[in-house]
C-alpha cells in the first residue's frame, strides 16, 4: 500500500509586504534581506484571513482538482503552530467549514517540517488499512507572533497555507523519515500563554518568536542532506533520478549549501520564498500546488518533500508522482 497526491491546493493573503515597505519599521533594507535571504516579499494576514480560513480556502482548492467531495474524507490533519484557537483545532474547523463530517480531524504541530509530519502520519494510516482517503494542509499565520521590532525575525516570515488531497493506491513508491532533537528546541521558539492565575496573582503574557539563526542553518544544512541520503537509501533510488527536491522555504543560501553537499543542480531546487518568505508548514504544500498547476510535475515523477524548523524536527519523503 502507497500513498498519491492527486490534488492540490493554496491561498494567501491579498497583503503583499515588501522589503522596502519594512524598512520603513525596523532598520533594514531591501538588499540587507535580499542578499542574506533571497526573500523580496511575503503575504501579511488582516483580521479576516486566519489560519483556519486560509486553511479552508486551500482544501476546497485542493479537493476541486482531486475532484473528491468532502463528505469522502477519512482523515483531515492540520499542520499548524498558529492555530486560531487553542480548542477547538483548526482541523475540526476545516472540517465543518467544507462539510467533512466523516472525517476525523485533528492538528499536529511541527513547526516548519509540519506538512510532511502530517503526510508521512496519514501515510502510515493508509498502510495500516485504517483509512483510504485524506486532507493534509500546511497553514501559518506566523504574522501574530513575531516582534516587529525584531530584524532578525520579521524580515523572514509571511503567512498562508497548503493542502493535498491524498489517496491509498496499490501501486507506487513512497518512502519517509523523520526526527527530532529537542536538546535544541531553544534555537527557535515562541513561548505560549504564561501562567497566570488567582494563586500567581499577575497576569498572563504572550511570547514573541525568537531564533539563533546561525544554529538553525548548521542544523538545516546537516540534516536536510542526511534526511535525502536516508529515503534514498531506503528506495534504492539514484539522486539522478529525482525530478525535483521541494524544501521547505526558509533561506536561499540554505539550498544552496544542501544542493552543493548533495552535488545536484540548484535547477532541482525550486523556490517561492522570493515572494512569500517564510510560511512555515505552509512552505512546502504552497509550492507543491503552484508547481503542479504549471505542469512541472508528470505522472511517474519522482520527488523529495522535506521540511525542518522548530522542535528541532525534520522530515523527508520521496514519492512518484
Amino acid at each position: 500500500m502507497t500513498t498519491k497526491i492527486i490534488g492540490t491546493g493554496s491561498a494567501v493573503p491579498e497583503q503583499v509586504v515588501t522589503n522596502d515597505d519594512l524598512s520603513k519599521i525596523v532598520d533594514t533594507n531591501d538588499e540587507w534581506i535580499r542578499t542574506r535571504t533571497g526573500i523580496r516579499e511575503r503575504r501579511i494576514a488582516s483580521e479576516e484571513s486566519g489560519t483556519s480560513h486560509l486553511a479552508t480556502l486551500a482544501a476546497a482548492e485542493a479537493l476541486k482538482q482531486a475532484g473528491v467531495a468532502a463528505e469522502d474524507l477519512d482523515i483531515i490533519i492540520l499542520a499548524t503552530s498558529t492555530a486560531d484557537h487553542c480548542f477547538p483545532s483548526g482541523a475540526c474547523e476545516v472540517q465543518a467549514a467544507i462539510g467533512a463530517h466523516r472525517a476525523v480531524a485533528f492538528d499536529i504541530s511541527a513547526a516548519c517540517s509540519g506538512f510532511v509530519f502530517a503526510l508521512n502520519t496519514v501515510h502510515s494510516f493508509f498502510k495500516a488499512g485504517i483509512y483510504q482517503t485524506g486532507l493534509i494542509i500546511g497553514a501559518d499565520t506566523l504574522s501574530k507572533i513575531i516582534d516587529w521590532k525584531d530584524r532578525s525575525t520579521c524580515v523572514l516570515f509571511g503567512d498562508g497555507a497548503g493542502a493535498a488531497v491524498v489517496k491509498a493506491e496499490e501501486n507506487g513508491s513512497f518512502y519517509m523519515t523523520l526526527g527530532s532533537d529537542g536538546r535544541k528546541s531553544s534555537a527557535l521558539e515562541c513561548r505560549s500563554r504564561t501562567t497566570g492565575n488567582f494563586l500567581t496573582k499577575t497576569e498572563p503574557e504572550l511570547g514573541y518568536m525568537t531564533m539563533d539563526g546561525q544554529e538553525v542553518f548548521k542544523f538545516a544544512v546537516k540534516t536536510v542532506p542526511e534526511s535525502i541520503h536516508t529515503v534514498l537509501s531506503e528506495s534504492n533510488t539514484p539522486i539522478d533520478e529525482i525530478k525535483y527536491f521541494i524544501l521547505h522555504q526558509a533561506n536561499y543560501r540554505i539550498f544552496e549549501s544542501i544542493a552543493k553537499r548533495l552535488k545536484v543542480p540548484m535547477e532541482k531546487f525550486p523556490t517561492n520564498l522570493e515572494r512569500f518568505g517564510n510560511t512555515s508548514a505552509a512552505t512546502v504544500p504552497i509550492l507543491l500546488d503552484e508547481m503542479n498547476r504549471e505542469g512541472k510535475i508528470e505522472r511517474g515523477d519522482k520527488i523529495i518533500l522535506a521540511g525542518f524548523g522548530a522542535g528541532l524536527t525534520w522530515g523527508a519523503t520521496l514519492l512518484e508522482w
